[in-house]
């Protein structure tokens, strides 16, 4: 049966891929955007059409292509591929050998997937657990979503929405939102951790804005919650396709007190479902080593999204 699947490399027009994740939530690593901020820094992207028997495509599959241990390369399609179309677990699974098999790389190479949905992984090898994100479905009513606050979370949203706190969206000019970025380094030096450096920030948002027509606001929302003249709290979202990525956020001692996160991810979810999108992921959760953030992310009525792994 694999014998008649097939892959394409490099073939699929951009507007023909954009347009399928407009159609079909899909990870911001599998976004053509990202793929060009990481050409910037160095990388090689190969982008894939994986073809059903009958010939039509049925995924899309970014890989991200960096030198690996002096003279090899390693491959790696972070939360891929795209399925385009309703698939049956089977036919991932031949989808996903057949994408291993025929993905042509000159050796020594180590071609790695991680699938974005809980999936059983015949005839691959698992090297590194799976993480969690949490999602929320935008789809739904506005009623439905503030219904589907947990108790504390909506408490606090209405505490927000009666103190002095103002939401605002920032603007998307690299001047107007690089003091968020600014913190956001801050946090990472005082906390010990690590994310996508500001660089690929500003290649995602020109890509964007070049993709868009010139659209000011490209890749990226930026909302605050001001108390007076200052902010008092910022969240900067990825925007692409039909779903919207948490990226990054800050919030002074007066904010988190004032609970200006909760106002703005809530005015937020309201922005980014009247624009159309579907999907708001916020991002990887730890109920171990991060449990506050990870009840906050549940606590907004996501649903968490257990990922198998890395596999090989």
């Amino acid at each position: 049966m694999s014998k008649h699947w097939s892959i394409s490399v490099d073939q699929t027009p951009r507007a023909r891929w954009d347009a399928a994740l407009n159609a079909v939530p899909a990870p911001y690593q599998q976004d053509w955007s990202y793929g060009e901020a990481l050409v910037r820094t160095g990388a090689q992207v190969i982008r894939i059409a994986l073809n059903d028997p009958s010939g039509n495509i049925c995924g899309l599959a970014q890989f991200i292509l960096r030198p690996f241990a002096m003279i090899a390369r390693f491959a790696l399609c972070t939360y891929g591929p795209v399925w385009v179309r309703p698939m049956t677990e089977p036919e991932k699974q031949v989808a996903l050998r057949t994408l291993r098999r025929e993905l042509k790389l000159r050796w020594p190479r180590l071609v790695a997937i991680t699938v974005d949905e809980p999936m059983e992984m015949p005839g691959f090898k698992r090297v590194m657990t799976g993480d969690a994100t949490v999602r929320i479905e935008l789809t739904k009513s506005e009623d439905e979503l503030r219904a589907g606050l947990d108790g504390k979370w909506r408490n606090r949203l209405v505490a927000a929405e009666k103190s002095e706190l103002k939401f605002t969206s920032s603007g998307h000019k690299p001047g107007q939102y690089q003091w968020l970025l600014d913190e956001e380094l801050k946090q990472r030096a005082k906390k010990k951790y690590h994310g996508l450096p500001p660089s690929l920030v500003e290649g995602w948002q020109e890509d964007k804005q070049r993709a868009k027509g010139g659209d000011k606001r490209g890749g990226l929302r930026i909302y605050r919650a001001d108390l007076g003249k200052e902010p008092a709290a910022a969240m900067m979202f990825l925007a692409h396709g039909a779903m919207a990525t948490y990226h990054i956020g800050w919030s002074s001692e007066e904010g988190r007190k004032a609970g200006a996160h909760n106002l703005i991810l809530w005015n937020a979810m309201m922005r980014l479902k009247e624009e159309g999108y579907s999907v708001l992921d916020l991002g990887g959760v730890n109920t171990a080593s991060g449990a506050g953030i990870a009840r906050f992310k549940l606590g907004a009525g996501g649903s968490l999204i257990q990922r198998p792994g890395v596999f090989v």
